[in-house]
């Protein structure tokens, strides 16, 4: 789906959004669906603690802790809390739902059948990662049995409007999709401090060490974005045999290299996204 269709999905959603939790995912969903045009007159958000920058959205249209006899029938609800604090904010959520809302649900961990039971309505549970607040996020979603095709293309073009989606039938996958989409750019931006760091132990200044590692990691992120060539290719096309490069990858290639930590690492997140579901 391209920039301009996905603006087109936008504009055509009818009935009221409820944004509950504004914090940095729940924002950037905020700012991206005005962005592509999304009558901001429609949206309602629930925020006890709202940015400045949340905030002055008011005065473009945005419906700042409305109540539910305020807001009417609300057509879409999309829960951007923090799992922890989910089932205490229960009997808000449940006042803004109806047999017929769509409820669009981004917390790790929490299930569609948790959702359905606090929330009601039509369940579509997803997770996107951090990149959405510069639009290209990915998000991957899971629709409950009795989301309809209409439903289910409201929630796609509000996911979509911060980056692309990938939609799954076994919500199984949900937490290894947290795992590794997920919380995976905390693993890229520890791969930039560690680089930096090991800079410095090699001895370059610190600050030089920093901007080496940061604009090394962002500009081949990148190229592999740009790059239709599997993510191997591109390693194998910097690596010389018997070169720098390759001494390099002998070690983070080795026994207890990047594949065994980044294996047991996706395992503990995968693992802690199904505990949070308890």
């Amino acid at each position: 789906m391209t920039a301009s269709s996905t603006t087109n999905a936008l504009q055509n959603i009818t009935g009221t959004i409820v944004l509950a939790g504004a914090g940095k995912m729940g924002g950037a969903m905020l700012s991206g669906w005005l962005a592509q045009g999304l009558d901001a007159g429609r949206v309602g958000v629930i925020e006890p603690h709202p940015s400045p920058e949340i905030s002055a959205l008011v005065t473009r249209g945005i419906r700042l802790n409305p109540s539910p006899k305020q807001l009417g029938g609300v057509a879409t609800l999309v829960v951007a809390l923090k799992p922890q604090s989910f089932r205490d904010a229960g009997a808000m959520l449940k006042s803004f739902t109806g047999a017929s809302t769509l409820v669009v649900s981004i917390m790790a961990g929490a299930t569609i059948a948790s959702i359905e039971q606090v929330c009601g309505g039509s369940v579509v549970r997803a997770m996107p990662n951090t990149p959405a607040a510069i639009g290209r996020g990915i998000t991957v979603a899971v629709a409950a049995r009795n989301v309809d095709a209409s439903q289910r293309a409201v929630a796609d073009a509000l996911l979509r409007a911060t980056g692309s989606v990938e939609w799954v039938d076994d919500e199984i996958l949900m937490d290894a999709v947290t795992a590794v989409s997920g919380s995976g750019p905390a693993y890229i931006f520890l791969l930039a401090e560690e680089l930096a760091r090991a800079g410095v132990e090699a001895g370059l200044p610190a600050e030089l060490a920093t901007k080496l590692a940061r604009e090394t990691v962002a500009g081949s992120g990148e190229l592999l974005h740009r790059s239709d060539a599997p993510s191997a290719t591109l390693r194998q096309n910097v690596t010389s045999p018997g070169g720098t490069t390759a001494a390099a990858l002998a070690v983070l290639m080795g026994p207890d290299g990047m594949q065994s930590l980044l294996t047991r690492a996706v395992a503990a997140a995968t693992k802690r996204s199904k505990e949070l579901a308890k």
